[in-house]
């Protein structure tokens, strides 16, 4: 740990991992998963000095479709029961303008790691609660290619073109915390 860095803990109470990806060449299917945990390794001041690590549970999926988060849960897509976490690590951050930054890190989804970037805005201004700690917040998002991953379940329509799109967005927003000097 760098001097003057300290851990960030991401809060899940107040945190959330979401999706968007085409169904059917028509609409935007967007997903939720309910449990993600991480940290950040910050010095409260300069972000691009920070190193960021996210879990997300990949079974705790929800699309509102009970039958469609069953099948996402299944070797088609994320395989949930072998590949029970999907990770982040990022290994580069830059600033991209005032409170703005390109994150860049290793994700893993299915046990396949690939470079990715993120385009995060924050973080905002840190507050200090009721409670003693310290907050701030961010977005960071980003676009993958799911076949990169291993995720290519997919079928083909009579009209032409395919059940599920490939290119699929991915948008973190988290609340971090630390207890206050």
């Amino acid at each position: 740990m760098a001097s003057g860095q300290s851990i960030w803990e991401i809060d899940p109470a107040h945190s959330a991992a979401q999706f968007s990806v085409r169904h059917m060449m028509v609409s935007t299917v967007r997903g939720t998963f309910e449990k993600m945990s991480g940290s950040v390794l910050w010095d409260g001041n300069d972000f691009t000095t920070a190193s960021v690590e996210v879990a997300i549970e990949t079974a705790s999926i929800t699309t509102r479709e009970p039958k469609r988060d069953a099948h996402l849960k299944s070797a088609d897509f994320f395989d949930a029961e072998k590949y029970p976490t999907l990770t982040f690590m990022s290994t580069a951050i830059e600033a991209a303008g005032p409170g703005k930054a390109k994150m860049t890190g290793d994700l893993t989804l299915r046990g396949a790691t690939r470079r990715v970037m993120f385009d995060v805005e924050g973080p905002t201004p840190a507050i200090k609660d009721p409670y003693g700690y310290i907050r701030v917040g961010a977005t960071a998002t980003t676009r993958i290619n799911r076949q990169d991953f291993g995720v290519s379940w997919n079928a083909l329509l009579d009209a032409g073109g395919v059940v599920v799109g490939d290119d699929v967005t991915i948008t973190i927003d988290i609340e971090i915390m630390r207890k206050a000097d």
